[in-house]
């Protein structure tokens, strides 16, 4: 149970980290937190006295507490040394290899990595940022959350630049923030996967794409254009969007309603946002009895080590994981060193395997 003491010490220093009390702000009197923490004096000193010898807050001799430049009080050597990475999932898909190659490059220069996981939600992005500047990191790699959509976190990242700490965006970025970013050319490499499947015959393709980030909105402007470039066949391509906080059974079930219809629309074959979604999509049509490639193809995007594994095998587009945490821990230290950076756009390559039939097409 929280005691009373921890309870003053835990909200006040909450409130001054997420900015409802600015750097420099007075502070509520000993009288007004005691009312509001229901608490007596000795409880509110006790935990004053620990936040000012955190460097959280000042006192300034008949002038009350005033919230200190916390951002860049001194910190121990170590924690300066130290990097923050922030992505929407750490332990699984391709992050362990971004991860990694992050890792190679900041070890190296004897530097170390502080992780913050955001499960794609905005809540616990500021939390993970809030976390790393409060541990002073010395500059912040950030994989986007829900990069399509307003970002209420925008005043922290504010408070990030305002403090000289240096932030690399990866997969994605915020137009609201000048900052250097780590993607691929997803509309490109996009393009290239959709137009393999209509070089394959595969007139009526189906593209599932992920719609609150800039990777989905980009590959679907990819199999747009895959379709622009061949007029007579346009009206044949179908697109489906879904969000990342939808459940994947009712994206599912949506899926199976597309392709279980009678009409002369069901797909041959389908474009999923990532090889994540793909191999559920292989799971839902194993389980309705259909083949694949035989009946429906299907590919994914990233080139997820399990791809190669399933069967039948995905073809894919390869994402440079490895390279993508390479480069952007590269850019990352180039700025921490006040050196000149621009963004850094990636290829992935195609990855031909055995999800994709070829047909013949009727003349």
């Amino acid at each position: 149970m929280e005691t009373k003491y921890s309870k003053v010490k835990s909200g006040l220093k909450h409130d001054i980290v997420n900015s409802q009390y600015a750097i420099h702000d007075k502070l509520p009197t000993e009288s007004e937190l005691m009312s509001r923490f229901d608490v007596s004096r000795y409880t509110i000193r006790r935990a004053m006295g620990d936040l000012e010898h955190e460097g959280y807050i000042e006192r300034i001799q008949g002038g009350g507490m005033y919230v200190a430049d916390w951002i860049n009080k001194d910190k121990n050597t170590k924690l300066k040394r130290t990097i923050g990475v922030v992505t929407t999932h750490i332990a699984d898909y391709i992050f362990p290899n971004i991860i990694s190659g992050i890792d190679q490059v900041v070890s190296d220069e004897g530097m170390s990595v502080l992780i913050g996981n955001t499960h794609d939600q905005h809540d616990k992005e500021r939390q993970s940022l809030i976390n790393m500047l409060d541990n002073d990191v010395a500059g912040f790699i950030v994989e986007p959350t829900q990069s399509t959509l307003d970002n209420p976190n925008l005043d922290v990242y504010k408070t990030i630049q305002e403090a000289g700490k240096p932030v690399v965006f990866i997969n994605s970025h915020y137009d609201e923030l000048s900052a250097p970013y780590v993607e691929l050319n997803d509309e490109i490499a996009e393009r290239q996967l959709v137009e393999y499947l209509l070089d394959n015959g595969h007139e009526k393709v189906m593209g599932i794409y992920q719609v609150d980030d800039r990777q989905g909105v980009n590959r679907m402007s990819g199999f747009v254009k895959a379709y622009q470039n061949r007029p007579n066949i346009a009206s044949l391509g179908d697109i489906m969007m879904y969000r990342s906080n939808d459940d994947i059974d009712a994206v599912l079930k949506q899926v199976k309603e597309r392709i279980s219809s009678e009409s002369s629309s069901v797909p041959t074959a389908i474009a999923c946002y990532n090889d994540e979604l793909a191999i559920e999509v292989l799971g839902l049509l194993s389980n309705m009895g259909i083949s694949v490639p035989d009946e429906i193809s299907v590919v994914g995007f990233d080139d997820y080590e399990l791809s190669k594994h399933i069967n039948p095998s995905l073809t894919t587009m390869a994402h440079p994981k490895r390279e993508m945490g390479v480069v952007a821990a590269k850019l990352l230290l180039s700025m921490i060193n006040k050196e000149e950076v621009k963004p850094n756009i990636l290829d992935a390559e195609l990855v031909e395997r055995n999800s994709v039939k070829k047909i013949e097409v009727d003349k």
